[in-house]
């Protein structure tokens, strides 16, 4: 017996050391929310006493992990979250637990929520993330200045928003054009509404193909706790100002119910000047204009939304968003001359007095089917917007020399009723672990129509109609698009191919004659990711892109924003379309996480504004217009770098250079420009809890044929604390603390020279006061790795 029972054991302990290696592989989701959860711990123990296993999830909830054959006890932990036991499993060939959901802990729901609030930067194959969290220096402010604190992202006196350093960028709510997607609605938009932004430089194929720089998504917040709660914010600004935003959450079974109010009341001052000097002329050659500006607003907009999920694998979700606007300009425009002694006198005192009322609705559609495998959905979306501007302008003229005197007035009226409607539907399919297919359609409608008129006072003091310049203008545009991409991972390697054709039908009428464009085209993307380790990833993207003409620029009618500065669109303009390649590299350090891009656009046609002086009556008037230039090329290297010093002390940078060269085809000269852009932000704990928070912001010169912008630096300054056992914040923030946020442009042209100076906005001090009720502080997760590499959006990678 002795014999026999030694050669078994034997046997035994052999066959137990190759026991045969399998993978189990799952997802894990938090169970109310069902967001997937990355870093969540899976621990395999044995039944027999050995060598304990296990692995955590990616950043999409997912794990694969090879273990042993054998019986298993499994347990997946989660901080926050109640711990799940799934006892006594007999494992002997590859397995796939399915989605496994953490229910949150009774000790833990009034202290934390799954939202991080820290700002973070995740890598997506096809896009980053940037998640506002805890910037004290947009509290009580609009999404502008959220995205003024974007890397990669400029906003500019003006309130136009630049990606890498082009303006032609698509910005998206919630993944689609929207009322809110403006320059102008975005400085309506609280910024306590919003969780983040996407920065999508190399976008994928179920993505618009309108915008050649990229695309910015704005993802509002949609609360996802348990009951009611919300937040209230209140703000009081120097120049005058001030306002009130509330985010409100209602979670009961199937039913969520959110809402966002936001109202806003401010007054500012601005200011520019004008410096021409005429090369060619008899007379006076030059001339001078100094505008003072006092801008006021009153905003209100708010958005209510209902989600139902009515069974595990279907769900609807409805919102409706209504904003209302009035804006105020009191502009003063001094004009004087200048002969060729410098003697100087004053010609003329112009009031224009603007009134702006605005108002804007619109309806959203959701329907998501999900099936029983993870990531396999079907989603629909309808969205319509309705929208009304009403313009009114009164322009007084007081002349000085050379006999004082009061001259005609002007009355200008623009009236513009927009309409727009989208429909939508893209399906996700998952193949295996490893592959997904998707595929959709996208049809986007919009009407545009503006009445402009001028009335000229005449000697009598009645008012006649300018027919010269008053107009109808009616601009149609539709986009069909269809799209189908398929991405798999290979191991370390991870592709993703997609096509994207565009149906593009744009119809102008203008003082009844009408004009059609039709063009149909095809916008191949790929994206490349490669794991080189778990610290190490590099990405390759390639995508053809479009820039279509907004209907401003093709009106032919020219519109004022002085008597001797006119702009004139062409209805001749055609699209401009870019081929991009971006080369990307993440590393990640102990504290430190270090992320490079490479990149290059090819654009044809591109869009170039020329500006063209002429005599009349012996004034002279710039008048401004945009033309297609033949092709541009455009070379740049942008990096980021986020640096974890130490508990209280947290700094982050961001870089972009680049370099274009146009190619003006006889058309306009060819011209140069090497540019650059940096943004520091540090982050202290001080004594007393109290954070302090310094933006330090440049964007460099920039030059085209005609024109040069000197470069401009702004310094931001932020102080917070935590009052009533964390469940408010009092913040004080100074925007633009030395008042540098100036423009300085010198334009060139054969007849004149023209220096100009603009200030948007004044230096701004602002105090907020954030009370939270239902809910703490949200507190942060430390996580051993902020970037998640290399991985698809959404399912199965």
């Amino acid at each position: 017996m002795q014999k026999i029972t030694l050669p078994l054991l034997l046997l035994a302990f052999i066959f137990n050391i190759n026991a045969q290696k399998i993978n189990i592989s799952g997802t894990i989701l938090e169970s109310e929310s069902e967001q997937k959860l990355e870093y969540a711990t899976i621990i395999f123990t044995p039944a027999k006493k050995a060598k304990i296993t296990g692995g955590i999830s990616d950043a999409n909830g997912k794990f694969d992990i090879e273990i042993k054959s054998g019986i298993y006890d499994i347990t997946i932990e989660f901080l926050s979250l109640e711990t799940k036991m799934i006892l006594n499993q007999n494992l002997t060939k590859d397995t796939n637990l399915g989605i496994i959901k953490l229910n949150p802990s009774a000790e833990a729901l009034d202290e934390i929520e799954i939202i991080a609030e820290k700002s973070t930067v995740e890598i997506r194959l096809d896009k980053k993330i940037y998640n506002v969290g805890k910037d004290m220096t947009v509290k009580g402010g609009t999404a502008s200045d959220v995205l003024d604190n974007v890397p990669s992202v400029t906003v500019d006196v003006e309130g136009n928003i630049s990606l890498r350093g082009s303006e032609n960028v698509r910005i998206l709510i919630n993944g689609k054009p929207s009322t809110y997607s403006s320059d102008d609605a975005l400085r309506q938009l609280p910024a306590e509404a919003i969780e983040k932004v996407e920065v999508i430089t190399s976008p994928s194929a179920r993505y618009d193909a309108e915008g050649t720089a990229g695309i910015l998504n704005i993802v509002l917040r949609k609360g996802k706790a348990q009951g009611l709660n919300g937040t209230v914010s209140l703000s009081a600004n120097n120049p005058e100002g001030y306002g009130i935003s509330t985010n409100f959450n209602l979670r009961a079974k199937k039913f969520n119910f959110f809402n966002n109010i936001g109202f806003s009341e401010s007054e500012g001052p601005g200011n520019a000047i004008f410096e021409k000097e005429f090369l060619q002329t008899t007379g006076n050659p030059y001339q001078y204009e100094d505008r003072k500006y006092i801008r006021s607003r009153k905003s209100f907009n708010t958005r209510f939304g209902v989600e139902y999920t009515m069974n595990d694998f279907n769900s609807i979700t409805t919102s409706v968003g209504y904003r209302k606007s009035n804006r105020g300009t009191d502009t003063e425009i001094f004009t004087s001359e200048k002969d060729l002694n410098f003697v100087e006198q004053e010609l003329t005192k112009r009031n224009d007095i603007k009134d702006d009322d605005d108002d804007k609705i619109e309806l959203n559609f959701n329907y998501t089917r999900k099936f029983k495998n993870d990531g396999h959905q079907l989603t629909f979306d309808m969205r319509h917007e309705k929208s009304a501007e009403d313009e009114f302008s009164n322009i007084l003229t007081e002349n000085i020399n050379p006999t004082p005197s009061l001259g005609l007035a002007e009355k200008i009226n623009s009236i513009e009723d927009d309409k727009k409607f989208l429909i939508q539907s893209d399906y996700v399919l998952p193949i295996g672990e490893d592959a997904q297919f998707e595929a959709g359609f996208r049809i986007n409608d919009i009407k545009t129509a503006t009445d402009y008129t001028l009335n000229e006072e005449q000697a009598d003091g009645t008012f006649i109609v300018n027919d010269d310049v008053s107009n109808l203008f009616t601009y149609n545009e539709n986009v069909t698009a269809l799209y189908t991409q398929y991405g798999n991972k290979f191991g370390k390697f991870s592709a993703l191919l997609g096509l994207r054709f565009e149906i593009s039908d744009i119809e102008i009428i203008s003082e009844g004659v009408t004009s059609e464009k039709n063009y149909n085209q095809w916008f191949p993307t790929l994206n490349l990711a490669y794991q080189i380790n778990d610290e190490e990833d590099l990405t390759l993207g390639y995508n053809r892109r479009i820039r279509r003409p907004r209907h401003w620029f093709i009106n032919p009618f020219p519109s004022r924003a002085s008597e001797s500065n006119v702009f004139q669109g062409n209805p001749d303009l055609n699209p401009a379309y870019t081929n991009g390649v971006d080369l990307g590299y993440l590393k990640k350090f102990n504290k430190v996480t270090f992320n490079t891009s490479l990149y290059y656009n090819y654009t044809t046609d591109v869009f170039e504004r020329v500006s063209t002086d002429e005599e009349v009556n012996g004034q002279f008037i710039t008048t401004s217009t945009v033309l297609n230039v033949a092709s541009e090329d455009r070379f740049g290297l942008e990096f980021s770098l986020n640096y974890s010093a130490a508990k209280w002390l947290r700094l982050n940078t961001n870089f972009n250079f680049f370099k274009e060269t146009t190619d003006g085809n006889n058309i306009v000269p060819d011209s140069k420009n090497d540019s650059w852009s940096a943004r520091f932000n540090s982050r202290v704990k001080l004594p007393a809890k109290i954070d302090w928070q310094t933006t330090i912001s440049y964007r460099g010169p920039n030059e085209n044929f005609q024109r040069k912008s000197k470069g401009i630096a702004s310094v931001n300054l932020a102080f917070s604390k935590d009052l009533l056992k964390e469940k408010a914040t009092l913040s004080l923030n100074v925007s633009d603390l030395f008042n540098s946020r100036k423009r300085f442009t010198d334009t060139f042209s054969d007849t004149s020279n023209i220096h100009s100076e603009f200030q948007w906005r004044e230096r701004q001090i602002r105090l907020n006061f954030t009370y939270r009720f239902n809910q703490k502080k949200k507190r942060t997760r430390e996580r051993s790795n902020q970037n998640g590499g290399g991985e698809f959006e959404g399912g199965g990678f």
